[in-house]
């Protein structure tokens, strides 16, 4: 506890994690653990534990939930017992957790990645002056982000202005950060990170050398394969720098862990669409903007994909759409023919969802932590593989998208077929079996010790003490239900799998055989029936007899010794059965060291074929995303977008995705609409009342722009876009109070933000600019900023305002165009909103109207009627 401070520490006591002092009373009612005192030394001491078999879910309150340090200490045997006081254990730490540095635990999010992003830079930058905020704004920043349970491994160079939309992007479960920064809380990097509520750790940064590009070398034992004397000119300074911060931390967390990355992929900012944090925030990409649940969202309308790892691809996908118009029409010509080959798309699908997740079992593999579930899982992938590559082949044109997408599977079936021959299934799932039982069995164990330590208000049961240390073993053997095959406990392995294990499995029959015969032969001598031969812990090998033949056993024969009675069973050792026995223990061990030996050998088959699972995995994702998003098309009527490097959008009849599946759950149809901005009408100004769909409009036409820069069919009749560089959005917004910042602070933040970074290339909405001031002032800041956006940014742009001075005030502009929405009343008082967009410009907000319908008294309404026709008068 004094080694790791900041660390909750649980260490490892028999079939239990103990926590002690302070860490029990404070950690202990966090999990719901009964703290109690023991005596030790010259006091009492605190102390709380559970299972071993809890500890994950122990991690996750921990860990995902109250954000803590965990530092877990296991027992290992100690070798220098007799010179060491007698302790049968060492205990030292094994694995610091952090929200960032999970490899396998079973809480892992399976349908997200979980990134640790490390970031550097070059001085500590502080927000003293205003003056200097462009200067800030502009400092590079190096990122480097890795995924332990995938190995997928990232770097990039940023800048301060892009900090918050990389973060968006990518993730990160948890940002490492120099202790430099620590305690500074004017710094910009810390407040950037506080503001978007990210789990920050401070880590000793590791100098730079003198030639920083040699920073590289070090990474080397960290990779799948050496790959960086190609790629290490295309590293910036402050990317190795974050890299290599990184990597350290990583090794610092798992001692003694050997770690297996992908080589790092450099990310360049002119190769992705950019969403900033606001922008992926209001366009309610990921979640929704009101209860921040994935329902709702974007990626929750769209998704259909069947495997883990494809959702994870999707998800990263939706957050970094591409510029790259070959890699578009490629996954637009694949969804394409999925989309026309329905049969054949199902075919595909079905096959996938019986694949298995092979890119966080091959990284657990390269942990040393696979089982032989595990590989059994990677091996029917791999057959599954070829026979999703065999089915696609014979369809796929030479030269098409889809033929150069399979070209990328290299299919290690022989692997496949080892793994396949050497497990013994039906062993496997008895021995499953066998540990689920006695899981249930500590279960209840444990349950019991604490009812009855609730009533005693101390532990009674001693839990140093596991299932497997108290049971008693029946070495007699079963025969397989299949084969009929005699075996003395479920193996791993079959007996094939080694030439070795073949011949100890032979030795270990004849053994057995004996038994059997040693067993008639006592019964014949003995005069009873019912004598079995047995062995348990602290008895050893011994013969049972029960019922009957108790009283009838002569225990008189030499060499028998009475070893325990009662009024049922009577028991003794035998000389014959005593050697045959041992001779049996010493051959079964013989078994079992001969399977590990084969277990290892396949894990280091896997982990030498590390480099062709993981892209034969990529290939799958791939596969399950365009399938996806053809079974979309087919649902949702969706069209193949056309992209081009024009500056224009032309969307014919272009919906809303989540909008649209929201109304037909009601019952209702969307009402769509087109948007053609870009060339004659680079700027639309819409103006109209509240609830009329101005919004709604706006944020469609972004999401299309996203998906179909993802490869995906758009919800429209007709989508021609040229390539976007970067959405930004400025749409609604709340106080941050602990920032003292309002509502129109954070609406200007966000607003310079985009008059900044936008480009020609760029596509902006904007909502409402100007509201959270007074009218004068705020249509002032609205038309000034349209302005600048027309004059400076030259983006394509949906501006909706109410300010409708705003449209008198840019007539001089050529290429504005000028739409709106409008509310239809009738004679009865009822009315209708119109959600068609029209050309022109609607100069009544209908206020009164909304107000009317959020139940504001009629004679409110009235004074309000009397005091804007004085005013109009």
């Amino acid at each position: 506890m004094d080694k790791f401070p900041i660390c909750v520490v649980l260490t490892r006591v028999g079939g239990f994690y103990e926590l002690y002092f302070e860490h029990a009373e404070e950690v202990g009612p966090l999990l719901s653990l009964k703290v109690s005192q023991r005596k030790a030394g010259p006091g009492t001491v605190a102390m709380a534990g559970f299972p071993f078999y809890q500890l994950d879910r122990m991690l996750r309150v921990l860990v995902q939930e109250h954000h803590k340090y965990v530092a877990i200490s296991e027992e290992y045997p100690n070798e220098m017992k007799g010179k060491l006081g007698g302790l049968m254990f060492d205990r030292r730490i094994s694995r610091i957790i952090t929200p960032g540095t999970l490899i396998d635990e079973k809480f892992l999010d399976a349908y997200d990645n979980n990134y640790l992003l490390a970031l550097s830079a070059r001085e500590l930058l502080s927000e003293a002056s205003v003056d200097d905020l462009d200067e800030i704004l502009s400092q590079p920043i190096g990122l480097a982000w890795l995924d332990l349970s995938t190995g997928d491994f990232f770097t990039q160079e940023s800048t301060m202005a892009d900090l918050g939309g990389d973060i968006a992007r990518i993730g990160p479960r948890e940002v490492v950060v120099s202790d430099k920064y620590q305690g500074r809380n004017n710094s910009y990097v810390v407040r950037r990170l506080e503001e978007d509520k990210i789990f920050v750790t401070y880590s000793p940064e590791p100098p730079l050398l003198k030639k920083p590009v040699d920073a590289c070398d070090t990474w080397e034992e960290m990779l799948e394969r050496p790959a960086l004397r190609q790629l290490r000119p295309d590293f910036s300074e402050l990317e190795i720098q974050a890299g290599t911060h990184l990597l350290q931390y990583v090794k610092a967390q798992l001692p003694g862990l050997s770690v297996k990355l992908q080589p790092p992929i450099k990310r360049l900012p002119k190769d992705i669409m950019g969403i900033d944090s606001n922008s992926m925030r209001s366009l309610e990409i990921k979640q929704t903007i009101r209860d921040r649940v994935s329902k709702g969202s974007l990626m929750h309308t769209i998704k259909r994909t069947v495997t883990k790892s494809g959702t994870r691809l999707l998800s990263s996908w939706l957050s970094s759409p591409i510029t790259c118009l070959t890699t578009i029409e490629d996954r637009l010509n694949i969804v394409e023919f999925f989309y026309h080959n329905g049969a054949l798309r199902d075919d595909i699908i079905a096959l996938l969802k019986r694949t298995h997740d092979s890119q966080r079992l091959a990284q657990r593999f390269s942990f040393g932590r696979g089982s032989a579930d595990d590989l059994l899982s990677l091996a029917r992938t791999i057959e599954l593989t070829r026979s999703i590559q065999t089915r696609l082949s014979s369809e796929a044109a030479d030269g098409s998208s889809l033929e150069r997408l399979l070209s990328r599977l290299d299919i290690p079936i022989n692997l496949a077929q080892i793994i396949i021959s050497s497990i013994d299934e039906e062993g496997l799932m008895l021995q499953q079996k066998i540990e689920e039982s006695e899981t249930a069995k500590l279960a209840e164990m444990e349950e019991a010790a604490v009812h009855i330590g609730d009533k005693l208000d101390e532990p009674t049961v001693n839990y140093r003490q596991t299932a497997w240390e108290r049971k008693e073993t029946d070495t007699s053997g079963y025969y397989e239900g299949k084969s009929g095959i005699f075996r003395a406990e479920p193996w791993l392995m079959s007996r094939s799998a080694s030439p070795t294990l073949k011949k100890l499995h032979t030795k270990l029959d004849r053994l057995f055989k004996k038994k059997q015969e040693l067993t008639e032969q006592l019964r014949e001598k003995l005069g009873v029936a019912s004598l079995t031969l047995k062995w348990a812990s602290g008895q050893g090998h011994f013969c049972h007899i029960k019922g009957k033949d108790i009283k009838a056993a002569s225990l008189k024969s030499p060499g028998l010794v009475p070893i325990g009675s009662s009024r049922t069973t009577k028991t003794f050792q035998h000389p014959d059965w005593t050697e045959l026995g041992l001779k049996i223990e010493l051959a079964r061990h013989h078994v079992r060291t001969e399977e590990q030996a084969v277990f290892r050998k396949l894990r280091d088959e896997v982990i030498n074929s590390l480099v062709v699972l993981r892209h034969n995995g990529a290939v799958l994702d791939e596969l399950d995303i365009t399938t996806s998003f053809a079974t979309l098309a087919h649902e949702k009527n969706l069209t193949r977008p056309i992209l081009n490097k024009k500056s224009r959008h032309e969307i014919i009849g272009g919906r809303h995705p989540m909008v649209e599946d929201g109304l037909w759950e009601q019952g209702r149809t969307f009402i769509p609409n087109d948007c053609i901005v870009g060339t004659s009408e680079r700027l639309w100004l819409i103006t109209g009342p509240n609830m009329a769909g101005k919004s709604t409009f706006l944020r469609q036409n972004a999401l299309i722009s996203i998906l179909a820069q993802v490869g995906c069919f758009v919800p429209a009749d007709h989508a021609e876009i040229g390539l976007v560089d970067q959405v930004f959005s400025r749409v609604g917004s709340a106080d941050n109070l602990f920032r003292d910042q309002s509502t129109f602070m954070i609406e200007m933040l966000e607003t310079a933000n985009i008059l900044r970074k936008a480009t020609s290339k760029s596509f902006v909405i904007i909502d409402e600019l100007g509201r959270g001031t007074a009218p004068t002032e705020g249509s002032a800041i609205a038309f000034a900023c349209l302005a600048h956006l027309y004059e400076v940014n030259k983006s394509r742009t949906l501006f909706a305002t109410h300010f409708h001075d705003v449209a008198d005030w840019t007539h001089r502009y050529r290429k504005v165009g000028y739409y709106c929405t409008d509310v239809q009343e009738h004679e009865d008082g009822g009315f209708t909103y119109v959600h068609k967009l029209r050309k022109g410009v609607n100069s009544n907000s209908h206020a009164l109207i909304v107000a009317k319908l959020a139940g504001i008294p009629q004679k409110t309404i009235k004074i309000a009627k009397e005091h804007i026709q004085r005013r109009q008068g």
